[in-house]
């Protein structure tokens, strides 16, 4: 599967953005999802994940409650909606997916900036 991360942008401290990540090459309900970040000079780091049929997700105690993942099966698509965002949230976000949802995702995309300003 062949994953390609978008939304990404500059925004002010307590804003939203919301992230997308279009999936193509396979079937997209046959894998978990996820998404990362890599804050800069810092490794990567998990975000959120969400199951195959989008009704079981999980998310990093950094983000929960601030942000949500969502999937849409019928158009291949998965998001990140992001709220109150916080200059410590400024990271390249990358979705990745997996046959078996488990650590280490298999299939990255390339990663879409997010910068938040205090």
């Amino acid at each position: 599967v062949q994953l390609q991360a978008s939304g990404g942008g500059l925004v002010q401290a307590g804003q939203s953005l919301r992230l997308s990540c279009a999936a193509s090459g396979d079937t997209f309900s046959n894998y978990a999802m996820a998404w990362f970040r890599q804050p800069p000079g810092n490794e990567r780091e998990f975000v959120a994940s969400i199951n195959y049929v989008g009704d079981n997700t999980f998310y990093s105690q950094y983000v929960k409650g601030r942000f949500t993942i969502s999937r849409d099966n019928s158009k291949n698509m998965l998001y990140l909606q992001m709220n109150k965002l916080e200059p410590e949230d400024t990271a390249v976000y990358f979705c990745a997916a997996d046959r078996n949802g488990r650590h280490p995702f298999q299939y990255w995309g390339q990663g879409t900036l997010v910068t938040v300003s205090s």
